[in-house]
């Protein structure tokens, strides 16, 4: 006699729920991911930040703002200054106003300077707009000396409120 065999029963699995959550949690962390800048995926160096009480919650700003960061370059172990001015629009007035920049300079976000170029830039920038506002920002074990010739540099062209960029203490 044959036997008769029992029908399988199946189960069925609501995925609404699940996809449900799959999105929250990519759009969770598409909203608290911070993406790189153009100037930060140019940069070949690491600034190692001195780490300070907070005694001010002042935060720089976002716009009008003109950075001046010093920095061991990594492929040459040298201390440079870098320039770099956050606001697209002014960036391209500051660079145009440079005499001998080449085409290659002028698309470039942060530009590699000597003391020099970083007086004629500086100076480019407060003729463009003159509320911009600078900062400094300068590895730790570097010495004075380079902190103190950008502060006589943004001195010499009457930009004597500067920001100076730093760590929180833990």
């Amino acid at each position: 006699m044959a036997k008769v065999k029992k029908k399988r029963i199946g189960f069925v699995i609501d995925m609404t729920p699940l996809v449900d959550i799959t999105f929250l949690l990519l759009t969770f962390f598409m909203f608290t991911a911070k993406f790189k800048t153009q100037a930060e995926s140019e940069q070949k160096f690491v600034i190692k930040r001195p780490a300070s009480t907070p005694v001010d919650t002042a935060t720089m700003p976002d716009k009008d703002l003109a950075i001046i960061k010093v920095a061991i370059d990594s492929a040459t172990n040298d201390t440079m200054y870098y320039y770099e001015v956050l606001n697209e629009a002014d960036r391209q007035a500051v660079w145009q106003k440079i005499p001998n920049f080449t085409p290659e300079l002028l698309s470039k976000h942060q530009l590699p300077v000597d003391k020099d170029m970083l007086n004629e830039l500086v100076l480019a920038t407060r003729v463009v707009r003159p509320a911009t506002k600078f900062a400094i920002d300068a590895d730790k074990n570097l010495k004075f000396k380079w902190i103190a010739d950008a502060m006589d540099i943004l001195r010499r062209n009457r930009a004597t409120m500067f920001n100076y960029v730093t760590d929180k203490k833990q």
